[in-house]
């Protein structure tokens, strides 16, 4: 009896003692080997795992930078200040980097656009191009306001308003989920420190845009003309910003603008006004009320034509 406990025992642990002889061979034999810089920079990454460097999360960021094969300061969210820490790991050098943050190309609330029909349905940007005329707004071309953006969005940085979406650019990271999901490429990042920016992204011909949105760029040119800097260019019917040109000056914004109708000629007792900048979606990072402060009215055989209106900041 006690012999063959004493066997059973040997070669319980005989076993156990082989096995683990071989599993410390093939441990040494199959190793791999662990890239201490790797570690180093993983610890250093926010853990966001948000995919913003275009890598598979962290890990797969930091197994990047560990290879070479991906620059230091390839974390969006960290910044520079991650990007100095892991220059220091990696031995290299690096300049500070320009804080970019989100921005929605348009401004076509619900109080400025105008909508073909009222939709009632799944709350998905994404949803709008099985829906008929891409959603229910008259512009095409403009935020449609459910808010796929703010779903994509990890940090908290994004909220629709009023119709359509804003960034809140003190939360946001530069990751570039939101510039993924939109459907109508309405986000793009742009520098933090950048106080004038185009709120539209319509390609329509004014009257077009006049028809579906009070905030709408007609594409006048005023703004191009007027740039000292020439960092403003219309193609396509709509203004754009060259950021490395632009100076923040916020001429483009001050010129006093005639507003003209287009001889657009309109019933005298249903006098229109259409008073607003002539680059309507030219707006400084804060918001400015516009007044109209003086309205110049011709009347001829009982129609009406808006000749000029010339529109100042409030103080």
């Amino acid at each position: 009896m006690i012999t063959g406990i004493l066997i059973a025992a040997a070669l319980v642990g005989g076993t156990g003692l082989v096995i683990g002889l071989l599993l410390g061979v093939a441990g040494k034999k199959f190793a791999v080997e662990v890239n201490e810089k790797e570690i180093a920079v993983r610890e250093q990454l926010p853990g966001n795992n948000c995919g913003g460097c275009g890598y598979p999360g962290c890990d797969g960021l930091a197994a990047a930078i560990a290879a070479g094969k991906a620059p230091v300061n390839g974390c969006p969210v960290g910044g520079n200040e991650v990007a100095k820490a892991i220059a220091a790991i990696m031995g290299e050098e690096i300049k500070e980097g320009r804080r970019m943050t989100a921005f929605v190309k348009c401004a076509g609330d619900c109080e400025s656009s105008r909508n073909n029909y009222v939709y009632d349905g799944v709350e998905d940007c994404s949803v709008m191009a099985f829906i008929p005329g891409g959603g229910e707004k008259k512009c095409h071309h403009g935020c449609l306001g459910y808010g796929t953006c703010v779903k994509a969005c990890n940090f908290d940085a994004i909220r629709v308003i009023n119709g359509i979406a804003h960034v809140d650019k003190e939360k946001c990271k530069a990751c570039g989920q939101c510039v993924a999901v939109c459907p109508h490429h309405l986000i793009e990042l742009v520098p933090y420190e950048q106080t004038v920016k185009v709120s539209c992204s319509s390609q329509d011909k004014g009257k077009a845009t006049m028809n579906a949105c009070d905030k709408g760029c007609i594409g006048c040119k005023k703004c191009e003309k007027n740039c000292p800097v020439q960092a403003i260019t219309v193609t396509d019917n709509v203004a754009h910003i060259d950021y490395d040109k632009c100076t923040n000056c916020g001429l483009a914004k001050r010129i006093v603008r005639d507003i003209v109708s287009s001889d657009t000629r309109f019933q005298s007792e249903k006098l229109f006004v259409l008073a607003r900048e002539s680059f309507f979606a030219l707006e400084p990072a804060k918001h400015e009320k516009v007044a109209i402060y003086e309205v110049n009215q011709r009347i001829s055989n009982g129609w009406g034509i808006v000749r000029a209106a010339t529109l100042r900041n409030n103080p």
